[in-house]
């Protein structure tokens, strides 16, 4: 179990203050009012800090609901959110190599959709890379790595939790897994999804915010070399495997049986294609069975659709968010961060910011005519999920 090290509720307020200061005084325009709506959406509830230390958070400031719909940049109002509520942010895949590499030094690293990601109790994004500078590429195309500097960047960026049960975390072989095991166990934020034994590999990340019980899960249901040789078991280091269905099932109800909400993040769909295949959509079903509040993921490069399961939202895929070249794929560039809002255990609302992958790899917040034409697009998506609207 992941709970977290030392407490990051000073240099998380310290960060804020330095946005909203680096906010006020950004000159007029498109990308100014976002950044300002963004910062001014909901403050966190609690760290995994608090939840290592026993402690609960208390009620937050939440934004009244925005009309994502129009594309309108989210509302500035606040209101304190009772106890039992929790809001979730997520994000697509991201890796700092090539054209995003600098963005290691960069301040937020994942630039202005960071305040999105920031606003929530608890946000998370893919981890699309080993954290080495060593081992043997693996036999495959595509090659990505990073330093264990990616995690902090990360977290200064709002990010709460990465996984790395994807199908790019063992690119460098026995020795860089070695290396990205070893960034994790000191990485100042909880890395899930691969772990020396698939006890750890497949072990929730738990805390507790505003009096809600968190845990959330993730794994790799991508078919290929890594999940093939790198899948972890007894013994055996790797990432955890949605291609065990058992074994992921069984992790998810251990959660719930010691969570009030559970989040299952995945690796899977099929690269390029924005409608989800079948195997998905029946692991979607098996999860929401088996206890899961959430289910979402990524991988296909393209959004893909969301919508509610019965009680349980599905956000297919949420496309790439920091990302070192253009793919080839219509659509590649639209991106965003989707909110959940969670009240006592059920989801009560979600929200759809939306944000374009510029020249430089980096999601940039988008509103008016052209944040409506992403947000529409993917409404639309989500008629070959056989989803339901969330709420």
């Amino acid at each position: 179990m992941n709970e977290g090290a030392g407490s990051r509720r000073a240099a998380r307020r310290a960060r804020q203050r330095r946005r909203r200061r680096n906010t006020a005084v950004a000159g007029a325009g498109v990308l100014a009012a976002a950044l300002a709506a963004f910062l001014l959406l909901p403050g966190r509830g609690g760290s995994p800090a608090d939840a290592a230390a026993g402690r609960t958070a208390g009620p937050v400031p939440s934004a009244s609901a925005s009309s994502a719909a129009s594309g309108a940049a989210p509302s500035a109002t606040r209101r304190a959110e009772p106890p039992g509520t929790i809001t979730l942010a997520f994000a697509g895949d991201v890796h700092f190599t090539e054209r995003t590499a600098a963005r290691l030094t960069a301040d937020p690293a994942l630039g202005p959709m960071s305040g999105a990601l920031s606003a929530a109790d608890f946000a998370m994004v893919n981890l699309e890379s080993a954290i080495t500078d060593r081992g043997a590429p693996q036999p495959k195309i595509y090659h990505f790595r990073t330093t264990p500097r990616a995690l902090g960047a990360l977290q200064g960026s709002g990010v709460d939790a990465v996984t790395m049960a994807n199908n790019h975390s063992v690119d460098y072989g026995a020795q860089g897994l070695a290396d990205s095991l070893a960034a994790k166990h000191a990485s100042p934020i909880p890395v899930i999804g691969i772990g020396a034994d698939d006890t750890e590999a497949y072990a929730p990340y738990r805390t507790t915010a505003n009096g809600v019980r968190l845990a959330v899960v993730a794994a790799s249901q991508v078919d290929d070399i890594t999940n093939e040789n790198w899948r972890a078991g007894p013994g055996r280091p790797g990432i955890a495997s949605a291609l065990d269905r058992p074994r992921l099932l069984a992790a998810v109800r251990s959660a719930k049986a010691r969570a009030d909400v559970v989040v299952v993040y995945l690796h899977w769909g099929t690269e390029g294609q924005s409608c989800p295949g079948a195997e998905q959509k029946s692991l979607a079903a098996e999860l929401s069975a088996a206890g899961a509040t959430a289910v979402v993921g990524t991988h296909a490069h393209v959004m893909l659709g969301s919508g509610m399961l019965g009680p349980t939202f599905v956000g297919y895929g949420f496309g790439n968010f920091l990302w070192y070249g253009s793919s080839p794929y219509p659509h590649s560039d639209e991106t965003g961060v989707t909110t959940l809002t969670v009240r006592h255990g059920r989801v009560a609302g979600a929200r759809f910011t939306p944000a374009l992958v510029d020249s430089s790899g980096v999601a940039e917040p988008q509103t008016g005519a052209a944040g409506r034409r992403i947000t529409d697009r993917l409404a639309q998506l989500r008629t070959c999920t056989g989803l339901s609207a969330a709420p």
